[in-house]
This record gives C-alpha cells, structure tokens and sequence, in this order.
C-alpha cells in the first residue's frame, strides 16, 4: 500500500516537472503556463511525506483491526466495517491534503479539479443509472415479484426485496445473492409460482427395464398423494418413459405434483422419494441394472421369462 501511494506522488512530481519544461519552451501556451504557476514546488515535498504517512497509517490500521477482530471474534464484522470507514477517510483525507499543499486553489484548479471530478463520477454513476431506470421498469412489468421462487443465473431461491438498484434472492441454502437491475432485464429468468403459495414440483424415478411398470408408476403415485406436502386441488401428473442411463436402459418415472407453499419444496421432494423408495423396497422393484440381450428359444426363453415375472 505504500508503495502504490509514493508511485502516485512521484508519477504527479513528474507531472508537475514536465508540465512546467512545457511552459518554458512553449511560451505561446498560455493554459500550460497558468497551470504550471499555480503548483507549490515547495509543498510537494511535504505532499510526498503526508503519501507516505497514510501508507504507514493504513497499515496501522489493517494491523490493529486484524488484532481486534481475533481477540473479539462475536464483533469481527463490526470491526471490519469500521476498518472499511477508516480506510476510505484515509484516502479522501489524503487527496484533499495533497491537492491543498501541492496546488494554489483558484479558478483554474478548481476547474480542472471539477472537470476531472465529474467525469469520474458520472463513468460511475453510469451503471448505477441504469440499475434505477431497471428498477422502475421491473416494479411496472413485474416479471417476478417478493416472494416468488425464481432461477437466475444458475441461482435458486426466494426475492426477498425488489429495490431500486438491485434485487436480492435468498437461495436454499440460506445464501443472500444481490444482482443488479440492469442484469436481470438482459438475461432470461425463470419464476416458479409467479405471485402464488403453491408451486410444481418435478420428482424424477428410475427402474430396470424388466421391472412392472404400472406397479412402480401407481406407487409413485401414490407417494405423492399421501404426502402431507401435496396442493391436492391441482392435478398430480405421471409420465413415464425410456432413458440411456450409462450405457444402459432404464424405465423414468416422472412425477409432476404441487405443492401447498414454496417453502416445503425441499420437505415435499425428500418426503415423497422416501415413500418411493420404501414402496419400492416392499414391492421389490429394483433399480437399472445392466442387461445383455442373448438369442434364446424354446423352453429356456420361457424359464427365463419366468423368473423375470
């Protein structure tokens, strides 16, 4: 950190020297001049020495903060935040004095100043501009709203507050993910229950291919319905098909279901895979297993089909 402050002051000595080599050989240049007369020669020195002063500071204070925030760990982020305050006074205060010892304030500093202020502030405000003007557009169209459990950006979880600048998503593992307005109106987002309690759940099941069927697709079912999680005024779907799992084919099982509040989503898919699994334990349906076809006739393809009923 020091370093980085005494490469400022030596980069803004050389500024000063060069600018001023400029007015001599250039007389015709009367702005260079001006600008070249209002600098203290004398207070440079002094600014190169408060630089190197608020290097010496800020690491008295990353020192003792570290301290504190091991020998009072219940306060560590406190502490943190108040090494954060201490760190942006250092700067400010240290600009504002070097600009004071290095420079005669006048019109023409302050001009130059305010000019290099503006365009500093307004490159930052930029993106914070258009995270407002997001804003106001998202409260109007309202593609999502607090409350709903929404996808964003490989994210999942709940909107917890729709602000100005950004809006903020608790996930379900109880992480707090903040994005900007802005981002959110570029990018495609998925809501689950769009402004309601209840919301579908997808549970997906497999089995071997000489497994029953309709056993394992009632059960399924049946799973669903008896869970204390189900919404049962909307319909509980079952789909079913054939998959490649590894190399190998396998019966899917879909379960389409809602349930009552978005909150028991976790609770409702753990609930129901357990029935499945004990149902089909009890029913003795097995899961995917690697099968070999092989060319069988008469009453050995018979027997075989026996044993797999």
């Amino acid at each position: 950190m020091k370093k980085s402050w005494l490469s400022v002051a030596l980069a803004l000595v050389l500024l000063t020297f060069a600018s001023a080599a400029l007015a001599q050989d250039a007389p015709d240049m009367p702005d260079v001049s001006k600008l070249a007369n209002v600098v203290r020669w004398s207070g440079l020195v002094f600014s190169a020495l408060v630089v190197a002063a608020a290097g010496v500071l800020l690491r008295f204070i990353s020192n003792i903060s570290e301290r504190l925030a091991n020998q009072f760990a219940t306060h560590r982020l406190m502490i943190q935040k108040f090494e954060s305050f201490g760190r942006f006074f250092v700067y400010f205060l240290t600009v504002g004095v070097v600009i004071t010892l290095s420079f005669r304030i006048d019109d023409t500093v302050l001009a130059v100043v305010g000019g290099a202020l503006a365009f500093a502030i307004g490159f930052a405000m930029r993106d914070l501009v258009a995270a407002v003007i997001a804003g106001i557009m998202i409260m109007f169209d309202r593609p999502f709203q607090v409350g709903d459990r929404v996808t964003y950006a490989g994210e999942y979880g709940d909107i917890i507050q729709i602000g100005l600048r950004s809006v903020r998503m608790r996930t379900l593992d109880d992480n707090i993910v903040t994005v900007p307005n802005n981002k959110i109106l570029t990018d495609v987002t998925s809501s689950g229950n769009f402004g309601e309690l209840d919301m579908q759940v997808k549970m997906i099941f497999y089995i071997g291919v000489d497994q029953d069927l309709d056993n394992a697709e009632r059960l399924v079912k049946e799973s669903i319905l008896t869970s204390r999680y189900v919404f049962l005024e909307k319909p509980v779907v079952i789909l079913v098909g054939q998959k490649l799992k590894d190399d190998y084919v396998a019966l899917e099982i879909v379960g389409k279901a809602y349930v009552l509040d978005t909150k028991y989503e976790s609770a409702f898919v753990a609930d129901v895979n357990r029935r499945v699994l004990r149902a089909f334990r009890r029913h003795q349906i097995k899961p995917p297993a690697m099968l070999h076809r092989i060319d069988i006739a008469g009453d050995e393809a018979e027997a075989i089909s026996q044993l797999l009923r």
